[in-house]
């Protein structure tokens, strides 16, 4: 086992969020339980979704926000191009990122990118 940081997400709907997860090649962990989440994508990413407390997620005042290094960004822009909320899509940023962001269920920003400087087709 590697060290590794792994982000817990509260989330009003567990099963929606696991959906929206696996659309980013999450999956679920083996023994994992039914009400607290693990999942992993085999590149060192995970998160852990834990319903959260009644009243605590309201639409539109979601703190919470989640940023996802994949390289393959252009592949996964596609998957949620009518869900992007930027004007712009997926674009090189001033900070030095190709990425685009989506909100996931409980409208938690979750932004997807990977470093302009290592992108081969730049």
């Amino acid at each position: 086992m590697q060290q590794r940081v792994t982000a817990i997400l509260p989330c009003n709907d567990i099963e929606a969020e696991q959906r929206f997860f696996e659309r980013l090649g999450f999956t679920r962990d083996a023994g994992s339980p039914d009400d607290y989440r693990m999942l992993s994508d085999g590149l060192g990413g995970n998160i852990h979704l834990n319903p959260a407390v009644e009243g605590w997620l309201t639409p539109g005042s979601n703190p919470f926000g989640i940023y996802i290094y994949r390289e393959n960004v252009d592949a996964l822009a596609a998957v949620f191009a009518s869900e992007i909320i930027e004007r712009e899509g997926v674009s090189d940023k001033p900070w030095g990122m190709y990425e685009f962001a989506v909100n996931g269920p409980d409208e938690t920003l979750v932004r997807i990118g990977w470093p302009t400087r290592l992108r081969r087709d730049s």
